[in-house]
């Protein structure tokens, strides 16, 4: 059964989008550790990112459009520190762009939906999400050099991806919503 998940799409399409890490693509982890021992033991080689799910309080009584918060640590465990530059800053130029963002995560959601409406990946079902609006923050804290240091990285980076979204089939508007059998067939 598919579910509604917007972090999956954000990862997916930065996973695309960003430059190869070697021979693949840049991984991208959940945050499961709970303690920066666990993490380092871990640590696969190259760079990665890690990233934790962040619900944020819904200000306004329209229960439809969700706005949460993507956490991302990136890592360099080894070699040249200026791809974790260049990487933090394609994700700052892709995704720190409001609504134009938002728009081309959309267009490029609906082009990897199957003919039925579902986006899947290794073999997960997941129903589309409309993306309103999308920030990026760059988080630094005292903390941050004492983890970077025990995890024994050779740099990282912390970054905070705030957006706005609706699960599809949920209404928001007769004017810029699509129910999940109009988002194969319409433009967005």
């Amino acid at each position: 059964m598919a579910i509604s998940y917007p972090p999956v799409f954000i990862n997916e399409y930065l996973k695309e989008k960003l430059p190869m890490t070697g021979r693949e693509p840049l991984p991208f982890f959940p945050t499961m550790p709970t303690d920066i021992h666990s993490l380092t033991e871990t640590f696969p080689d190259g760079m990665f990112a890690v990233f934790d799910r962040m619900f944020k309080m819904r200000r306004g009584p329209f229960p439809h459009i969700k706005s949460e918060q993507l956490l991302y640590y990136f890592y360099k465990v080894d070699g040249d520190p200026e791809l974790l530059i260049e990487h933090t800053q394609r994700v700052q130029d892709l995704l720190d762009r409001a609504d134009e963002s938002a728009q081309e995560l959309n267009a490029w959601i609906k082009s990897k939906l199957n003919s039925d409406g579902i986006f899947t990946v290794l073999g997960k079902e997941f129903l589309p999400v409309y993306f309103h609006n999308i920030k990026i923050y760059q988080l630094e804290e005292t903390r941050d050099i004492i983890d970077f240091g025990t995890a024994r990285t050779f740099a990282g980076n912390k970054l905070i991806i705030d957006y706005d979204y609706h699960p599809m089939g949920h209404k928001v508007s007769s004017l810029d919503t699509l129910d999940s059998s109009q988002y194969n067939n319409t433009n967005i």
